[in-house]
C-alpha cells in the first residue's frame, strides 16, 4: 500500500519518457509529497520508472495498430481503452490511483471518469488537443458525422471531469463554453523548466565556425504541423539570397516525415535542408541554442489559432526570434519576440526570414524581449504551483497531516524531446 497520496496519469498517444509536459506534471507532484504511476504505451522496453523522476512508476502497453484512417483509429483507440482500463483497475485494487489525470488525445476515457468519480476518485482532465479542430485540420471535407462526433466526445470528456487542466486561455474559454465551472478550470501552459536550459543571463547568438546561421523547426512531423511548408520556403528563400550562409534544420519525426524527405529531394534541398530525427533533451537543447531563427510554420487554421504549440515556449526560452503565421495565442505567447505573416504561404515565410537574416539589431532585441518573456511568465516555474494545487486541493484529505515533501528542483531532462506534445499539444 502506498504511504503518500497516489496520482495515476494515462496517457494514449505517446510513450511517457518522451512526453515532456507530464514528465514535469510528474517531477511537480513528486517534490510536492504525491506518488505518481504512468499508464501509457510502451516506449523503451527497459524503462520501469520515469527517467529522471525519484520512483514515478510505469506501467506501460504495447501498440498493435497505429491509426491512419477512421477504420483504424477507432482499433487503436479502442485497443488503448482497454489497456488502460486493465491497468487502472489494477492500480485501484493495489490501493494506489488515488486521484486520475487523463491526457488527450482522444476523448473516449469518459466512461472511466464516471466510474471513478462513483467511488469518490477525482478525474482530471489535461486538455492537450482540441481533437474536433484537428480532425479538420488534418486536410479534405471533414465528414460531418464523425466531425460530431468528435464534438460530442469531447464535451462528454469535459463534462465528466472532476476538473480541468487547460493548456491555455482559449482552451478554458472553450471548456466553461461547454459547461464547465470557470472555477474548475485551472491553466497550465506548456513551457521547459529553467534547468532544462543550459542559458545563463542574456541569451547571445551562436554564429557556427563557417559562418552558416540556422533556422530551426522543432516538433512533430504531422499533416496539420505543415512541415513541407518550411521545405518550400527554403526554396523560395534560395531565390531570394542564393544557398550560401544559412541552413534549415528540421529536427522532430512522424507520419510526415517521409513526405518531407520525399520532398527535400525532389526539390535537390539536400544542401540548405537537414533532417536530424527525433532529439532527446540536451540535443534539442544544442539545436535550439546554436540556432539563428526558429520557424513555426503552422498555418493559421482554427485549430492552431487556439492552441499554444509546445516548440514555442521552447523557442524563447533560448531567445530565439521566432516566424510564425498570426494566430491568437501565438501572439500570446511570444509577443514582440514573433515575426509574423499573414496566411502562412512559402513565399510569406522566405521574406520574413530573410528580412531577419539581413537584421542583427532586431534579432538582438526579440532574443532579449522572448527570454524575458520566459523568465517572467512561460517557463514551468510559473506552472508548477497551479498544477500541483489541483491535486493539493482534490486529495486535500489525505494530504492532511503528512506534510508535503520539501520543494525538489526539476532535474535537465534528458530523455525526450516534447516537440511533439502539442499543448502543440497547446
Amino acid at each position: 500500500m502506498p504511504r503518500n497520496p497516489h496520482v495515476t496519469i494515462l496517457i494514449a498517444n505517446l510513450p511517457a519518457e518522451r512526453d515532456r509536459r507530464v514528465i514535469r506534471e510528474c517531477l511537480t507532484l513528486e517534490a510536492k509529497g504525491f506518488d505518481v504511476t504512468v499508464i501509457a504505451p510502451r516506449g523503451d522496453k527497459n524503462l520501469k520508472v520515469l527517467p529522471g523522476s525519484r520512483n514515478t512508476r510505469l506501467k506501460p502497453y504495447p501498440v498493435k495498430v497505429y491509426g491512419s484512417g477512421i477504420l483504424t483509429f477507432g482499433v487503436e483507440f479502442g485497443w488503448s481503452f482497454a489497456c488502460i482500463a486493465t491497468r487502472l483497475i489494477g492500480e485501484i485494487f493495489s490501493g494506489r490511483a488515488h486521484a486520475v489525470q487523463v491526457c488527450n488525445p482522444p476523448d473516449v476515457y469518459w466512461p472511466l471518469a464516471l466510474a471513478l468519480r462513483a467511488i469518490g476518485r477525482p478525474w482530471v482532465f489535461d486538455h492537450h488537443d482540441l481533437c474536433p479542430e484537428v480532425y479538420i485540420s488534418r486536410g479534405g471535407e471533414p465528414n460531418k458525422w464523425v466531425l460530431r462526433m468528435l464534438n460530442a466526445l469531447e464535451w462528454l470528456t469535459l463534462r465528466t471531469a472532476t476538473e480541468v487542466v487547460a493548456t491555455n486561455e482559449s482552451f478554458k474559454d472553450n471548456a466553461v463554453r461547454k459547461g464547465v465551472h470557470p472555477d474548475k478550470v485551472t491553466v497550465v501552459r506548456n513551457g521547459p523548466s529553467l534547468k532544462e536550459i543550459a542559458v545563463d543571463g542574456d541569451p547571445e547568438e551562436i554564429i557556427a565556425e563557417d559562418g552558416v546561421r540556422k533556422i530551426v523547426y522543432l516538433g512533430v512531423f504531422g499533416p496539420q504541423d505543415n512541415v513541407e511548408g518550411v521545405v518550400l520556403a527554403a526554396d523560395e528563400l534560395i531565390k531570394l539570397r542564393g544557398r550560401g550562409g544559412w541552413k534549415v534544420v528540421l529536427a522532430g519525426d512522424g507520419e510526415s516525415m517521409q513526405s518531407v524527405a520525399t520532398l527535400i529531394a525532389e526539390r535537390g534541398l539536400e544542401d540548405v535542408v537537414e533532417l536530424t530525427g527525433w532529439l532527446n533533451g540536451d540535443q534539442v537543447d544544442e539545436v535550439l541554442r546554436s540556432a539563428t531563427i526558429a520557424i513555426q510554420p503552422d498555418l493559421p487554421t482554427r485549430m492552431n489559432q487556439l492552441s499554444t504549440m509546445a516548440k514555442t515556449v521552447e523557442y524563447v526560452g533560448r531567445g530565439l526570434p521566432v516566424v510564425a503565421a498570426d494566430g491568437i495565442e501565438t501572439r500570446r505567447t511570444l509577443g514582440d519576440a514573433g515575426a509574423y505573416v499573414p496566411t502562412g504561404a512559402p513565399a510569406e515565410f522566405a521574406g520574413m526570414l530573410n528580412e531577419l537574416l539581413d537584421d542583427p539589431d532586431r534579432r538582438r532585441q526579440m532574443r532579449k524581449l522572448g527570454r524575458d518573456r520566459f523568465l517572467s511568465k512561460l517557463s514551468w516555474e510559473h506552472q508548477a504551483g497551479p498544477y500541483a494545487a489541483v491535486f493539493e486541493r482534490l486529495l486535500a484529505k489525505r494530504l492532511r497531516g503528512r506534510g508535503a515533501a520539501p520543494t525538489a528542483q526539476i532535474p535537465r531532462q534528458r530523455t525526450g524531446s516534447d516537440a511533439p506534445a502539442r499543448v502543440d499539444q497547446p
